[in-house]
Order: structure tokens, then C-alpha cells, then sequence
């Protein structure tokens, strides 16, 4: 009996159009994985967007047969510091940094038919072709052991590894990094979820013998911490009068789907832009029971941009919605997450125009969300002009801080404005502001609007003039995109002209919380 022969398979770089099929060979290399564990289009396309050369594939006959991608970035000689969240950017590769040392070696994936037929050696050969293209000094990545499971209750983790480097033992994943070159430098306990490791992985260097240090042209010095960028999209919702809820809703899916086409990873919509919603009401009803009508569409938003935000794979800072609880109604900010999560802030400052003509009550609780993506605090308009609360934030780790808002004319915009741009100022933050715009002139419950969307930095060398990364034209319906450097906010706070944090006078003053900032973490 003569036996088949396979295909012969070919190694190039993906396009947008191999997106799909590369998610599905990710799924088959790795039946193990939880759901959850799975990435979706959204994030190999911000993958191929930090980093298209990075990123690779295998296919026979047209059939994608394995995947790898990668990236560059500055670590630390010692990278077991790091986390796998941490240098790629919670997997979206925010984190390229073409001035880097390193190629990090993010995945690499083989479909089990495919396994042991050369396709992963092929591919760790395009990795170091790529690291000898770009003259980087070394490739690093985090291999999985999943052998270890048979025999981790008679070794430790590292016992085992010896005994796979002396030829004792062999592991399917560590044999192939070994062919490619790799060697082990350590082995790292929860670096990597992988049930069927233990969650115990492997650190591999792989130096680059052909490196030239002296034609590394890099303008800063070398980088402590991984680079980190974040893009931001910040909408303008223009307020106009609506018939239907599916009216809103497509507005609402308009802005998720440009945040998407420019891969964002968050975006932020103005404060109670779902007043819009008070036209499809009676015109007469009065202001308190308008907006508790409007508390009750909250399930209805929230199962909107849910969805968006899973859809896209975005934050999405979906501006406040009043929200009743217990018979008192607060003014809420929403956090929606990729992962169908939803985490809120409340409106801690009530203006007296929302204490009068809308009961609204203040909350308590103030937050900080600390994604994988970048730690955020949320104030809801009138919390930005008081600059107790942005400095709790930021001591509890903020970085950046949204801030959705509404106001009615210019000097209440000016208001917003100038606080928020004083509060990145003076504390080393980004601060992103986003508001309504246009009018409903046959709705008796809501004010005209004026508003623009825009991004304030730190006031120091590496910044934009005049502390703004970005302001968009006032009173139109658009968006304003920013991308935010936030390892150059990490190292200026250290080494800037003047340093507010640091040369705080707390034996003179101090701001302290009489309740503790809540730091929630999001996976």
C-alpha cells in the first residue's frame, strides 16, 4: 500500500483577509482552552495593525495549518518581571515599540494533524529571520510544559525541566523551542493560564548572533518597563430629535463601529447622552418623571452596549445613565467591557441644576479600574472641578481618566475644560473629556448643549504643546482619536522639569480619602 503523501506547506505573513482563519486554527491547536481564553478577530486585527511583519502563518492546499505572532518591545535583561498581559497589552499588541531590543514571541500555534511535520520549526526560522532583519539583540518567549502534569506530584517544575534539557524526559512544547534555538533561563509560576502545565511555564532567550549594537540607532535610553500605547476615541453625540429606540441605537453603533475601524481600545461617550431618549416621551411630563423614566430604559442600555462592547472588542466608557436604586436615583457612568463585563462609577459632585429639577443623589464610592490595558479612574462631569477626588485617583494608580460631561453653554464648558486640563497637569495623568452636542428644542426637559471632546496631557518635554494631545471642532457630531504613550507618563513622572507628585508638602497638607479608593480589577 503506497502512502499518502501531505501537501507541502508554505510559511508567509498574514493580511486582514487570513483573520478568520487564523482564529479557527488557534481554536484547533488549542481544544483545551476555556471559551474565554479564545481570541476573537477583534484582537489579531489589532495585533496585525501594531505590527504586520510580526505576524505569520502556515497553510497547506489553502487550509491555514499554524499561526505565529510577535512583537518588539524594550525588557528588562531579567524579563521574568513581566507578565504576559503586561508585554503585549492584554494580547491587542498596544504595546509594539519599534525602538525595542527584544522580539517577544507572543503565540505560535499548530494544528494537531500538522504537529511534528517541521511547520513550527518553520516557523520559529521566519521569527529569527525577522529578529536579524531588524538587528534586535535577542527573542524571548514563554514556553508551556505540558508533560509536567504526569509527573508533578514526584518533582518540582524545575526538577523536570533539568531532566527534559539532560534528555531524561521530553515535552512536546519545551523539544520544539529546544530545536529552535532556545535556551531556558528560568522557570515562572501563573506567567501563563495553562491547566495543562499547571500554569507553570518556561522563560527562552534566544540570543542573536549577528547583532550589531552599534547600528541600533534608538534616540532614548533603553526603557525600564515595556512600552505601553493606548488609542482613545472620544464621541461627540449630537443630540437630535429621535422617533424610535432603534434610531439611538444605531447612533450608539455608529460610534462603537469607527472606534472599531481606527482600533481603538477605548472609547468614551458624553455624559446622559441617553436624554436623547426624553424625545420619544410625552412632551409634558415634568422633569422628575422624565428621567425616572428614563432610569427605567437602564436594562436596555446596558444590554446595548454590552454587546458593543463584546462585538468590537472595546472599553467602552458609555457616558452616565441615571439609574434608581432603592428609590433614589443617581447619575451612573458605565464601564463596559470586551468580555460582557459592566462596572460602574457614580457621580460623586451633583450640579444644583440636577439636585433641583431631577433629584439626582450623589454617590459614595470612589473607583479605579485597573483593565489590562491601562489603570482608569471615571468622573462624571462636575467631579473633574474638584481636584481632592483626581488626586485620590491617581495615588490609587490612575493613569488616565475619563471624563464624560454635559454642559449647556460656553462658560460651563470652559469650566470643564480648564479643570480637567489643571488636573493632568498636576497629576501626571491624561485626563479625556467627551460631550453632547446640538439641542432638543421641542423637549421641555433638556438644555441646549455645548460640547467638545479632548485629550490633556502632563505639561513637560515629551508632551504636546500647550498640554493637549487633541481637541476636536465644537458643536458637530465626530470623533476625536488619540493615541496615549503611557510608559513615557511612567517615566517623566520620575525624571520631568518639575515633579507635583513627589514634591507634594504633606507635612504642611494632604489629601486623604475618608473612604478607601476601590481598586477593581478587570480581566
Amino acid at each position: 500500500m503506497v502512502k499518502a503523501r501531505r501537501p507541502k506547506f508554505r510559511v508567509r505573513p498574514w493580511n486582514l483577509e487570513d483573520i478568520p482563519a487564523v482564529v479557527a486554527c488557534h481554536r484547533a491547536a488549542y481544544p483545551e482552552y476555556p471559551e474565554s481564553a479564545y481570541y476573537t478577530e477583534r484582537f489579531y486585527e489589532m495585533q496585525f495593525a501594531a505590527f504586520p511583519e510580526g505576524q505569520f502563518l502556515a497553510e497547506a492546499d489553502g487550509e491555514v495549518i499554524g499561526y505565529a505572532t510577535s512583537l518588539i518591545v524594550q525588557l528588562d535583561d531579567d524579563a521574568h518581571w513581566y507578565t504576559y498581559e503586561e508585554i503585549t497589552g492584554g494580547g491587542t499588541f498596544s504595546t509594539h515599540d519599534p525602538s525595542g531590543d527584544t522580539l517577544y514571541g507572543a503565540d505560535i500555534g499548530v494544528i494537531p494533524a500538522w504537529r511534528r511535520t517541521g511547520v513550527s520549526r518553520a516557523l520559529y526560522e521566519k521569527r529569527v529571520q525577522l529578529m536579524k532583519r531588524y538587528n534586535l539583540r535577542r527573542m524571548v518567549a514563554y514556553g508551556r510544559i505540558p508533560g509536567y502534569t504526569e509527573h508533578a506530584g514526584k518533582m518540582t517544575a524545575e526538577e523536570y525541566v533539568q531532566k527534559v534539557l539532560a534528555g531524561e524526559m521530553t515535552d512536546p512544547s519545551l523539544k520544539a523551542h529546544l530545536k529552535a534555538g532556545y535556551t531556558v533561563r528560568r522557570v515562572l509560576l501563573d506567567f501563563l493560564w495553562d491547566n495543562s502545565s499547571l500554569n507553570y511555564s518556561t522563560l527562552l532567550e534566544m540570543p542573536n548572533t549577528s547583532y550589531q549594537p552599534e547600528k541600533r540607532k534608538i534616540a532614548a535610553a533603553p526603557l525600564q518597563r515595556v512600552v505601553r500605547r493606548i488609542r482613545i476615541c472620544a464621541g461627540q453625540w449630537f443630540m437630535r430629535r429621535i422617533q424610535t429606540w432603534e434610531e439611538f441605537e444605531r447612533t450608539a453603533t455608529f460610534f462603537a463601529d469607527t472606534a472599531d475601524t481606527y482600533h481603538s481600545h477605548f472609547l468614551v461617550l458624553p455624559e446622559l447622552f441617553t436624554a436623547q431618549l426624553f424625545s420619544l416621551m410625552p412632551s409634558d411630563l415634568d422633569s422628575r418623571e422624565a428621567i425616572r423614566r428614563l432610569a427605567g430604559m437602564t436594562d436596555r442600555y446596558i444590554t446595548l452596549f454590552a454587546d458593543l462592547a463584546q462585538r468590537h472588542g472595546l472599553y467602552i466608557i458609555a457616558g452616565s445613565q441615571p439609574v434608581l436604586r432603592d428609590g433614589d436615583l443617581y447619575n451612573v457612568a458605565h464601564l463596559f467591557t470586551p468580555a460582557g463585563n459592566v462596572y460602574t462609577q457614580d457621580a460623586l459632585h451633583i450640579p444644583p441644576i440636577e439636585r433641583t429639577d431631577f433629584d439626582i443623589e450623589p454617590g459614595d464610592d470612589v473607583r479605579v479600574f485597573d483593565t489590562p490595558l491601562a489603570r482608569i479612574g471615571i468622573q462624571v462631569g462636575y467631579d473633574v472641578e474638584f481636584p481632592e477626588l483626581a488626586r485620590l485617583q491617581t495615588l490609587a494608580g490612575a493613569e488616565v481618566i475619563f471624563v464624560p460631561y454635559s454642559t449647556d453653554e460656553r462658560k460651563a464648558y470652559d469650566r470643564i475644560r480648564f479643570t480637567a486640563q489643571a488636573r493632568a497637569v498636576e497629576n501626571f495623568i491624561y485626563v479625556v473629556v467627551a460631550g453632547n452636542t446640538g439641542n432638543l428644542p421641542t423637549v421641555k426637559n433638556y438644555l441646549i448643549n455645548y460640547g467638545r471632546a479632548a485629550v490633556f496631557t502632563p505639561s513637560d518635554f515629551p508632551f504636546p504643546p500647550h498640554a493637549t494631545a487633541g481637541e476636536s471642532e465644537a458643536n458637530v457630531e465626530t470623533v476625536l482619536i488619540t493615541e496615549l504613550d503611557l510608559t513615557a507618563l511612567a517615566q517623566q513622572r520620575d525624571v520631568a522639569s518639575v515633579r507635583h507628585l513627589y514634591d507634594r508638602r504633606s507635612d504642611l497638607y494632604d489629601v486623604r480619602a475618608k473612604r478607601s479608593v476601590k481598586v477593581v480589577r478587570i480581566e
